[in-house]
């Protein structure tokens, strides 16, 4: 019996492109507005099968946890800046990355806030920064772990962002000097 060539790029290529047709769908859903956004709808959009979209993702919520996770990446092409070695600079570039994540698409971010799926905050680094900035002594005489903690996380937070810069009413870099503004507060 003759023996059958994979040709496993081929493979890895089809499972790559029915990856990002499903994710697409799910995209295009969320930002149409539609008030329920199931399995079965994302899977005609993207033109697979229901069970395809569960054995890619899990479930809906994996589905639109990686949805975040994708929206939320690196802009294509560009390269991360390497981090400061100064920790009050290494929080400056932080709220900049935050907010130049969160422009990149706010109508997704706000639909996946609606429906409860945006966990994009990193409490563990809110803390380890704050951490940091503690041991530098480069907080503000009174303010306590905690509450840096919860200032760099709401800073950082697309709630915030999306209050500033709603509706282009104010640019991306305009938004991010206000946070790094309001940093200062828990600053020395």
């Amino acid at each position: 019996m003759p023996s059958r060539n994979y040709r496993l790029g081929r493979r890895q290529a089809a499972v790559d492109h029915t990856r990002a047709a499903i994710l697409k769908a799910a995209r295009d859903l969320l930002a149409s507005g539609e008030s329920e956004v199931s399995a079965g709808a994302v899977a005609q959009r993207a033109g697979v099968s229901r069970i395809t979209v569960y054995n890619r993702f899990g479930s809906k919520a994996g589905l639109l946890r990686e949805l975040a996770e994708a929206a939320r990446g690196a802009p294509a092409g560009s390269r991360p800046e390497p981090p400061p070695e100064n920790a009050r600079d290494r929080l400056k570039q932080r709220i900049a990355m935050s907010c130049s994540m969160w422009s990149a698409d706010p109508a997704l971010f706000r639909r996946l806030e609606a429906i409860g799926n945006l966990e994009m905050n990193a409490p563990s680094e809110d803390r380890a920064l704050a951490e940091e900035l503690a041991t530098g002594d480069q907080l503000r005489p009174g303010c306590s772990l905690k509450e840096a903690e919860d200032v760099i996380g709401a800073l950082t937070s697309f709630e915030v962002f999306d209050r500033l810069h709603k509706d282009g009413r104010r640019s991306t870099a305009a938004v991010t000097d206000i946070l790094i503004r309001l940093v200062s507060g828990i600053l020395a």
